[in-house]
């Protein structure tokens, strides 16, 4: 009995055994385990980014009210195209050019500086230019809510004060407006944008470098010869996140006009979907301008990408 006992023990043990290997081998193939490592990205994705891009949708062709909610066809998208949306849509498309032109060519030529050995204590500068990053944008915000306020003891208009010019203020003119958002945004997001091009600085052989010693190549004909095609794929990316991010934004209007800016100076698309969306609680206009906001990001992208060669094999 005892005997019988422990054989059938041991191929309970042995079939386990069998079936807990045969697991591991199948978790551990080669066809598996690119699915395994990507699933944590996939399952974030489906549920964070397109289930809401699908609710966002089919509510943006209801009316939500509270404990009501009717389908009312292409209602909400003939109310978006009125002299509001336009504004916020110049305002948004100003904001972007600005910050990709600073935000592209500013942190390129900072990154080829801090990469070379002209420039001493780089460890140094690379990491205060990073800092602005780990900041609060609401902090921030009220920082240099301070700086620029309408009052003539205010750093910025001291400033003017000093070199003879009259002082501003700052958050009540178009202008000066738009010049406090682009300021913010650049000094928030230059370190992150300097990393990506020291990162691909590294990449560019220093064999060429040399070989344009020999030729006799000046600083110049090397930035523009050998250093700007190996920066070619960051610029495209740097570009592409900075105009996304650009018709993105929302912190950098709010930090300045809470309540709303005068004469909507400072309305971007993403405030005027919080506006309508949240504060007149009508999620479902929100949740169309929210789809129209995303169509524009899609073709701006896409056309930007084709423009740049993106889409191109690397032997074209």
């Amino acid at each position: 009995m005892l005997q019988n006992g422990k054989s059938t023990n041991q191929e309970v043990v042995q079939v386990t055994n069998k079936k807990s290997g045969g697991l591991l081998n199948f978790l551990n193939s080669q066809k598996v385990v690119p699915y395994i490592l990507i699933s944590p990205f996939i399952l974030s994705f489906l549920v964070l980014s397109l289930y809401p891009a699908i609710q966002a949708i089919i509510m943006s062709f209801q009316r939500v009210l509270p404990g009501e909610v009717t389908f009312i066809g292409l209602r909400n998208y003939t109310r978006i195209f009125n002299p509001t949306f336009y504004t916020a849509l110049q305002n948004t498309t100003v904001y972007v050019i600005l910050t990709v032109i600073i935000l592209v060519s500013i942190p390129m030529l900072l990154a080829v500086l801090l990469n070379s050995n002209v420039l001493k204590f780089r460890i140094l500068f690379r990491t205060s230019l990073f800092l602005p990053a780990l900041t609060s944008v609401i902090v921030a915000g009220m920082v240099f809510r301070l700086m620029f306020s309408e009052s003539d003891t205010a750093v910025a208009n001291q400033i003017l004060g000093w070199i003879g010019f009259d002082s501003v203020e700052w958050r009540y003119n178009a202008w000066s407006g738009m010049f406090l958002m682009v300021v913010l945004a650049s000094w928030r997001w230059m370190g992150i944008n300097i990393l990506y091009f020291l990162a691909a600085l590294q990449n560019v052989p220093k064999e060429l470098y040399e070989a344009s010693d020999i030729d006799g190549a000046s600083t110049v004909q090397k930035f523009f010869y050998v250093t700007l095609p190996f920066l070619k794929p960051v610029t495209i990316f740097v570009a592409t996140i900075s105009i996304i991010g650009g018709f993105r934004m929302f912190e950098e209007s709010f930090v300045f006009w809470t309540a709303g800016s005068p004469g909507n100076i400072g309305l971007t698309i993403v405030g005027y979907l919080y506006q309508e969306g949240i504060q007149q609680n009508d999620m479902g206009f929100g949740a169309a301008i929210g789809v129209v906001l995303m169509l524009i990001i899609f073709v701006i992208s896409l056309t930007q990408l084709y423009l740049t060669g993106a889409f191109k094999r690397g032997d074209q």
